[in-house]
């Protein structure tokens, strides 16, 4: 009830007949997976959804919906969104292996982590009156570690000696990972859209990526 309910007030504020993709954004452990994706199912043989997603799921409740959307013959998830930047990458250990068997395209969200992998940031001094850090203090606690100032430090380093961006690095690395389908980049200004589309135009080597992997991983 709650999802038709929802997708019908997405539908009205969007002023569109269907939406491409549609995401459960956090699995409900009060809910059987087996009745949400019979609702989803149903959404999308109503034409008011094209494609259903998942997003925050843990590896195992994607394996879980995987099985139980062959075994009812309904429409499976084809996407899922989950926190992965060159600072997060705790979804490799289990999920996107996952992702990778069940074929489901990732959506990485915080791809700059908060902001930390712009180089706006610097070590030591106070975030910019403007800045999300600035605004948001639990943010820059969870970022703002001697591990990840010392990443990003190396990162901006290996950027700037091949003339890119901390930005165009953090985007093409992500695009250059397997299973992620587009990344999930916010702007304040219609210029960072733009800078945003432009960043992930650099193309990784191998060895590029082994010398990342070395720096972010330790």
């Amino acid at each position: 009830r709650y999802i038709m309910s929802a997708v019908e007030a997405s539908l009205t504020r969007l002023k569109t007949d269907y939406i491409d993709l549609y995401q459960q954004h956090d699995y409900d452990p009060l809910t059987p997976i087996d009745e949400t994706l019979r609702a989803l199912d149903d959404l999308v043989r109503q034409g008011k959804v094209r494609y259903i997603g998942n997003s925050n799921f843990p590896a195992w409740r994607i394996a879980e919906a995987e099985y139980v959307a062959r075994q009812m013959n309904v429409n499976r998830f084809v996407s899922c969104q989950d926190e992965y930047s060159l600072l997060v990458r705790d979804i490799e250990k289990d999920l996107l292996p996952a992702a990778q068997q069940y074929n489901l395209g990732l959506l990485p969200f915080f791809p700059l982590a908060s902001g930390l992998l712009t180089g706006k940031y610097q070590r030591g001094a106070a975030a910019p009156a403007d800045t999300r850090f600035a605004k948001a203090p639990a943010l820059k606690d969870r970022y703002v570690t001697p591990r990840n100032e010392d990443i990003v430090e190396k990162l901006q380093a290996f950027a700037r000696e091949r003339g890119h961006t901390m930005l165009e690095l953090a985007f093409s690395w992500l695009a250059a990972r397997p299973q992620v389908a587009s990344v999930i980049a916010g702007a304040t200004r219609p210029e960072q859209i733009e800078q945003n589309v432009k960043a992930i135009s650099w193309k990784l080597s191998v060895e590029e990526m082994t010398e990342i992997d070395g720096i972010t991983k330790g």
